[in-house]
């Protein structure tokens, strides 16, 4: 109070005590009654709590502000205020909903003033009325338009007395203000131009009209003046008097003279001061924030409204990632499809492998076959021909003949065999699939598992149940290795079927009578085999390969390799599976080859072993990982005289890998002195999918030279080739894997969405249409037409060919003289913020900084976890036992640094794990499905964590607003639907009222059409089969049930008959055979024979509640 009551002081002063004595009574007037109203807690507390009423509180206030309010000629004090009063709560104008009176006992006077609603709503009123946009930002009210060009005409008396005040104090004469007109006519131009003023004079709209109130004196006009002048003021505590220099041009030059006069306004009114309300009308800063706030809560509903339900706003508060505009983009033109060379003809090339087996078993039986060696890298057996053929012969007709159950036979052709053999023991696993391929049987090859918690090991057994495997084959001392029960038998692995275990080895099968012979048939489209795939996510898969396709991969293998017949090929890949059973167990026999296994126990013993049986054997192609040449170079001091002279094929399975290139160079460098040849070398691509792919020739064959590509790994990540002549370590310097296989069609698509063909600077997926590739991906049709019948078509939409291709999950590209170059594979595919990063990339970067002193070198896993919708990269890697804690974080912060400058990627975790705690693959690689499960689980148990996610996860979520465009999600749509009151969801079967078939014709339709096949299967207590019931063996038991109750029990149709049977198998032929006889049967548990006292008249009340009658019969056990 005390500066306002300065200011006062100082407007007395200097206008003269005579001239301003009724001004300053009024302003204090005002002052002393907004205090009061503020701070006079009793009466407010009075009318808040219905002590007083209204017209009591109006006169008890007007009591209080008497001494201060100047007195008008034959008027109470107290009714002026009220009359003030009633005049301004009839500004609004009629039918607003925002205006509606408020109730007396519901007024809270500590925060609001009715001279400001009073402007506030008359403004509003105005703005409705001329319908004018919302203002962008703060204006002052300084700068208005006049009275005559902004106010509309108004009706209301309220106007009409106001404005008649002011006219009246404008032409009064005996006015105290008459000596200073330009006083009261700046405040009228301040108040009409503003927006918050209450309605303008009517007289525009009244020609003529006379003011009402004549008689009320020069001080009433001042007062009402001033009262709306005080609602729109803001009197600050640090005010000076104002710079009135901004006003319009007009007023400058016409007031000029008077406007030092005006000393009552504050330096702060101005447009920072002055705030608007949800219509764009300036109000008063220090109140209008209430306004605005009671203003935006009567515009806006207390709930969104029901469509805001339906958009899911969790994808919207992730910042985008729009793609960089100056990144590179593929200009080359379109590619076209790759022929690879006519499959060439022979003449007497049999017509499927089994009929080859037939003929090398019978016509060179003494030729070696196969030779094991042992940890000692010494010939332990050689597999002929002969014993080849003998022994598969007899383990044929050991499978179909004497594995039988109650006598019927265990196996029929088509059903699926599980092999599970060491990779030690290359021959039994040859003897038992040929075996297999005899019976016509399926094998499924399977890796040996160890222990109940081998990494994978579930969902193998996944694959098995889902092929419907019952049976497994393996060595005995295989199986003396298998966890036991105790039992004694052979455990039940976590999420494997129950097995029937059974010993291939020679005691254990019988000799084939002479009037046997197995079925030799041509090549067709039965399955052959089926090859178990593990992928990305860690799902094993199984890819069935046909009879014609194993023939047809024989021969594309021969021609391109050429391959002649008693040629020696040594072995160094798991036989069971890949390239090391395409080469080694099936093109072999299909051209009579000698093959030299080396056992992977072997390698990690002696890892020169396949380089001294090369040298011992004369082996003329030899089939190796880069890694085996890797391990071959640091142990190859030891060895002076080995000739690598008589290779012709150094056939590298492992060369879609673009890092297997230093290990070829290298190796090349050290053994080229030691006899071998540049042109040797012949790296391949291969996928289970697809089998071979592509292969380097040899030499004589006349293909062009092998060729290099230097690739800007930068501009790879966009999925685009450049070819980086500088020497960067940002590069990435790729071979090529040689010329497409023969009668093979390749193309490459794109990686994401309609396979569209690739230019020809593009990176994208090799698809092949072939006859030597998989089939399908057994028991899944909606994964196999994905990948196995996929269709490319051109930019127009066109298929580029009627015959379907299969993807090979290979990234890469054609190039010079029809070159195939891979770049990496999907499985290894990273896709971080757009750009696609390889793991063996990212694993090559973090090798490359000193990793032999921290951490094992063969012993490191990449791969990426979901954050915020994106894909996230996380090393992990085995640490020595003799780091320390700095020197490994050290070596884990250099290793950010590199993949950061080099891949431009950010690391989201990289974590150390104590030496041998990572999961194992079958031949000693980490399992990379399994360690990101046990990563995501928590399970993983990290010695040393680097996190970084503030370099990597740049979309974090943002500040909540509207997007626009969205579009729906699941969970908007469920609130929505919620919000809505509608059913979330509901399921409907297929109508059934149209079925005529009851339960006994469907068993006698499926005793005809599918008799053997088996529908009940009985388990004892040991877990092994009991009792068995096919279509046409449980057809005959209910014919035979019904005839006896028809014939012996003499029931009619509708009787009930009780089945008092434990469960098993003749309780449901009991049960058909009542519905053959038309009964109904009343199945009942049988009462307990140590305790019949207590469960025999449970049976005695079913039989009595169910009506059986004398008639009915009891069918007892």
């Amino acid at each position: 109070m005390l500066p306002v009551c300065s200011a006062l002081l100082l407007l007395n002063n200097s206008c003269g005590a005579q001239r301003t004595s009724g001004l300053v009574n009024f302003l204090c007037a005002l002052l002393c009654q907004e205090y009061m109203i503020h701070h006079n807690p009793f009466l407010s507390l009075s009318l808040s709590v219905g002590d007083i009423t209204q017209k009591g509180y109006e006169k008890k206030r007007g009591k209080l502000l008497a001494p201060y309010i100047p007195q008008i000629q034959g008027v109470d004090p107290s009714l002026q205020i009220e009359h003030r009063i009633q005049t301004s709560s009839q500004v609004a104008p009629p039918g607003s909903k925002q205006n509606k009176p408020r109730a007396a006992n519901s007024r809270d006077e500590c925060f609001r003033s009715d001279l400001h609603t009073e402007a506030v709503q008359a403004a509003l009123a105005k703005y409705k009325e001329r319908k004018m946009p919302m203002p962008s930002k703060r204006r002052s009210v300084l700068v208005q338009s006049s009275v005559e060009a902004c106010t509309p005409p108004d009706t209301s008396s309220a106007s009409e007395d106001e404005g008649s005040l002011r006219r009246q104090g404008r032409i009064a004469s005996s006015s105290p203000y008459q000596a200073h007109p330009s006083v009261e006519h700046w405040f009228n131009r301040v108040i009409q131009g503003s927006s918050t003023s209450s309605s303008a004079s009517s007289t525009s709209s009244h020609p003529g009209g006379r003011p009402h109130h004549a008689t009320n004196t020069t001080s009433a006009s001042a007062a009402t003046v001033l009262a709306d002048l005080m609602a729109h003021t803001q009197l600050d505590n640090h005010s000076a008097p104002p710079d009135v220099t901004g006003l319009s041009e007009r007023s400058v030059h016409a007031e000029r003279p008077q406007v030092a006069s005006v000393r009552g306004l504050p330096r702060g009114y101005t447009h920072t001061s002055v705030m608007e309300t949800a219509d764009g009308v300036p109000v008063n800063s220090r109140v209008s924030s209430k306004i605005q706030q009671l203003l935006n809560t009567l515009k806006r509903p207390k709930r969104p409204p029901l469509r805001e339900f339906f958009v899911d706003d969790f994808e919207e508060l992730l910042d985008v990632q729009h793609p960089d505009p100056n990144q590179p983009k593929p200009e080359g033109g379109e590619m076209r499809p790759l022929n690879g060379e006519p499959l060439g003809v022979v003449t007497n090339w049999p017509p499927s492998l089994l009929a080859s087996l037939q003929r090398w078993g019978t016509t060179q039986p003494k030729s070696p076959c196969l030779t094991a060696l042992d940890n000692a890298s010494k010939p332990i057996y050689t597999l002929t021909y002969g014993k080849l053929w003998t022994r598969s012969q007899k383990l044929a007709y050991t499978l179909l003949n004497k594995l039988s159950t109650r006598n019927e036979p265990l196996l029929r052709p088509g059903d699926r065999v599980a092999l599970v053999f060491p990779n030690n023991d290359p021959v039994m696993f040859m003897v038992a699939f040929y075996g297999c391929l005899l019976a016509e049987l399926v094998p499924v090859p399977i890796e040996v598992p160890l222990t109940r918690k081998d990494a994978g090991s579930q969902q193998v057994g996944f694959l098995l149940g889902g092929c419907g495997v019952t049976l497994a084959l393996t060595t005995d001392a295989c199986q003396k290795g298998l966890p036991k029960a105790q039992t004694g038998e052979v455990v039940t692995f976590k999420g494997w079927p129950r097995l029937l275990w059974f010993v291939t080895d020679g005691k254990h099968v019988v000799k084939p009578p002479k009037d046997w012979h197995p079925p030799i048939r041509d090549a067709s489209n039965e399955i052959a085999y089926i090859e178990y795939k593990t992928s990305k996510e860690g799902s094993t898969m199984g890819i069935t390969v046909s009879h014609s396709a194993m023939l047809a991969h024989c021969h594309v293998l021969t021609q391109a390799c050429g391959y002649t017949e008693g040629e020696i090929i040594t072995n160094v890949l798991d036989f069971k599976r890949d390239a090391g059973l395409w080469h080694g167990v099936l093109t072999s026999v299909m051209n009579r080859m000698h093959v030299i296994s080396i056992p992977y126990s072997l390698m990690k013993v002696n890892p020169l072993s396949w380089i001294q049986k090369v040298h011992t054997y004369k082996a003329r192609v030899a089939v190796v990982k880069s890694r085996d040449m890797h391990w071959s170079l640091l142990a190859q001091r030891d060895q002076r005289d080995i000739s690598l002279s008589s290779l012709r094929m150094l056939i590298v399975a492992d060369g879609a890998n673009p890092w297997s290139i230093s290990s070829c160079d290298a190796f090349l460098n050290v053994f080229q002195a030691r006899g071998l040849r540049p042109e040797v070398i012949c790296p391949c691509a291969s996928s289970s999918e697809a089998m071979t792919v592509a292969i380097r020739r040899p030499p004589e064959m006349g293909v062009p030279p092998p060729g290099k590509a230097v690739l800007s790994m930068s501009v790879l990540s966009y999925g685009v080739i450049r070819v980086d002549t500088d020497e960067k370590l940002s590069v990435l310097t790729v071979q090529d894997v040689g010329q497409v296989m023969p009668g093979a069609l390749v193309c490459v698509i794109r990686v994401e969405g309609t396979p569209y063909l690739c230019r020809t600077d593009e990176v994208g997926e090799i698809c092949v249409s072939s006859s030597s590739t998989g089939i399908s991906y057994y028991g899944l049709p909606g994964m196999t037409k994905n990948v196995f019948e996929t269709i490319p078509v051109t930019s127009s939409g066109a298929p580029i060919s009627d015959r379907p291709f299969t993807r090979t999950s290979l990234l890469g590209f054609i190039g010079p003289d029809n070159l195939v170059f891979v770049v990496g594979k999907m499985d290894g595919l990273m896709v971080v913020s757009g750009r696609r990063h390889n793991a063996d990339d990212v694993v090559a970067t973090a090798l490359a900084v000193e990793p032999m002193k921290f951490v094992y070198r063969g012993r490191i896993a990449v791969f990426s976890v979901s954050v915020l919708h994106d894909e996230r990269i996380v090393v992990v890697a085995e640490q020595r036992p003799d780091a320390s804690e700095e020197d490994s974080f050290q070596w884990m912060s250099r290793v950010l640094q590199a993949i950061d400058s080099i891949h431009q990627a950010g690391v989201y975790c990289l974590a150390l794990v104590p030496a041998n705690t990572l999961p194992r693959a079958p031949l000693g690689g980490i399992h990379s499905s399994e360690t990101k499960q046990r990563f995501l689980e928590g399970a993983l148990l990290p010695c040393n964590v680097l996190m970084c996610p503030h370099t990597c996860v740049t979309n974090l979520p943002k500040p909540r607003q509207k997007q626009p465009g969205t579009e729906l999600g699941p969970a908007s749509m469920i609130v929505g639907n919620l919000v809505a009151g509608k059913r979330i969801a509901q399921a409907c079967g297929r109508d059934v009222s149209q079925l005529e078939d009851n339960d006994q014709d469907v068993l006698q339709w499926r005793a005809q059409a599918t008799p053997d096949h088996p529908l009940f299967l009985l388990l004892n207590a040991k877990g092994t089969v009991a009792n068995t019931a096919s279509c046409v063996q449980l057809h005959k038991r209910a014919e035979r049930v019904a005839i006896a109750l028809m014939e012996r029990g003499r029931l009619n149709a509708g009787d009930h008959v009780a089945l008092v049977y434990p469960p098993g198998i003749d309780l449901i032929a009991t049960f058909y055979g009542c519905l053959y006889a038309g009964c109904v049967p009343v199945t009942v548990r049988p009462p307990h024979p140590q305790n019949l006292a207590t469960t025999l008249p449970t049976v005695k009340m079913i039989v009595e509640v169910t009506s059986i009658s004398e008639c009915s019969t009891c069918c007892l056990p």
